[in-house]
């Protein structure tokens, strides 16, 4: 029966009781119980928004201590990744960060430093300046070999400051850059960017770890730019750049030597003399010329003056990764603590090249034999936008320093690369796999 009549009437059965105090009396009771229970209301409505807000607070915490348990950097989990990507694994062995890590170069390097039991942690932006598919799909291949990339920029000074504070790095091998000399034109400020302001900031992290690690870093051999001397030797003069990308990797070992010779970091550049292989940069001749080849469509071959035919030296990847090896392997410690230098460190600069330069039509040649099919030329005078009309590296300098000693001539390893290509992009017998 409903409260009110529980007031009424009593709970004894045969025992009726007639209250003398009157109607009001009744009303007034009622309304002070109908504000009691609202009262009573209010205060629970209180109670459950309060408990709400706790709640809501409690599962931000929650979810911020599992973000930091989960995220893309700079959480638990990711710092064991990290320390264990760069655990070493044989005697004397080194822990490197490589920069522009799934890269043609940085991929082929971190994977040779890892066979052979080296700590190795990636470091790469995946930006788009060619189709980041294969840059991911070479980090997977990194990432089979036990090889943990970390997403990020050189110019983020908080992600390679984090690197730095979860594992003391032996060794930099520096080859994150903008690269190519043509798109310079276009797009000027990356190179700035990358190579320049990237650099720095790389410097500036290496300069205040403690330990210093030594740096190996990409140069180019575009820093000989106008030089006419033949072969390049790194005495000769680099003060006349023919590109953008030259100038800036020229600003490079200028701004390496400097942070050489104030805080002791241990600083060895190399100038790499137009590197191709299996997973190479598809903005390079060799590759747009195989992919238009097989396409049918037409490539352009320049010519210099007086119809003079373009000539590289070209170096294939393992060769250019056995100098990487060597000069890591040689490179001697940094001297410094905390940012001050303690006592002269050393600075280095090679070529690394083949020694045997070999024109682009000779090269045009070799793939049409590989590819076994003929390309359709068009050849026309060298633009000015940058390209110099030949390359020729004297070595003999890497050569009586740490043994280097290039094997592979330019038919062998461009076979290698048809093979890598023919395989990658799903080509059977020179046509697309359906």
């Amino acid at each position: 029966m409903p409260q009110l009549e529980d007031e009424l009437f009593p709970s004894t059965p045969g025992k009726f009781k007639v209250d003398q105090r009157g109607a009001h009396y009744f009303m007034n009771r009622q309304l002070h119980r109908c504000f009691a229970s609202t009262s009573t209301m209010f205060l629970w409505a209180l109670f459950l928004i309060a408990l709400t807000a706790s709640y809501l607070s409690f599962q931000s915490f929650v979810d911020t201590g599992s973000k930091y348990f989960t995220a893309s950097w700079g959480g638990i989990q990711w710092e064991k990744q990290v320390r264990t990507s760069a655990q070493i694994h044989r005697s004397g062995g080194m822990s490197v960060l490589v920069t522009g890590a799934v890269g043609f170069v940085g991929s082929h390097v971190s994977l040779a430093l890892k066979k052979r039991g080296d700590g190795v942690v990636g470091l790469d932006n995946f930006n788009n300046y060619y189709d980041p598919s294969l840059k991911r799909a070479r980090k997977n291949l990194l990432q089979s070999h036990g090889i943990f990339i970390v997403e990020g920029d050189i110019n983020d000074f908080k992600i390679v400051s984090k690197l730095f504070d979860t594992v003391a790095f032996t060794h930099v091998m520096h080859l994150a850059a903008q690269a190519g000399v043509r798109y310079a034109i276009e797009n000027p400020m990356s190179y700035v960017h990358s190579n320049i302001a990237g650099l720095v900031n790389l410097l500036e992290v290496c300069k205040s770890a403690n330990p210093q690690p030594s740096i190996v870093w990409a140069s180019s051999s575009s820093v000989y730019g106008l030089n006419e001397k033949s072969p390049f030797s790194e005495l000769d003069r680099t003060d006349q750049p023919a590109s953008l990308y030259a100038a800036t990797k020229k600003a490079g070992e200028e701004i390496t030597h400097t942070y050489n010779h104030i805080y002791g970091l241990s600083i060895t550049g190399l100038r790499f003399f137009t590197v191709y292989g299996p997973w190479g940069r598809p903005d390079m001749a060799y590759f747009s010329f195989t992919r238009n080849i097989l396409q049918g469509k037409p490539i352009t071959v320049y010519r210099g003056k007086n119809k003079v035919d373009l000539a590289r030296d070209f170096t294939y990847i393992d060769d250019v990764v056995k100098g990487c090896l060597g000069a890591l392997d040689t490179s001697g410690k940094s001297t410094g603590s905390g940012g001050k230098k303690r006592g002269v460190a050393p600075y280095r600069i090679y070529n690394l090249g083949n020694t045997q330069p070999v024109t682009v039509p000779t090269l045009v040649g070799i793939l049409e034999k590989h590819l076994k099919v003929k390309a359709k030329k068009n050849v026309v005078e060298m633009p000015g936008n940058g390209d110099v009309p030949f390359t020729h590296a004297n070595i003999s300098l890497a050569q009586k320093d740490f043994g280097y000693k290039p094997t592979t001539d330019l038919q062998t390893g461009l076979k290698k690369f048809v093979r890598w290509y023919l395989s990658y992009y799903g080509y059977n017998n020179g046509k697309p796999v359906n």
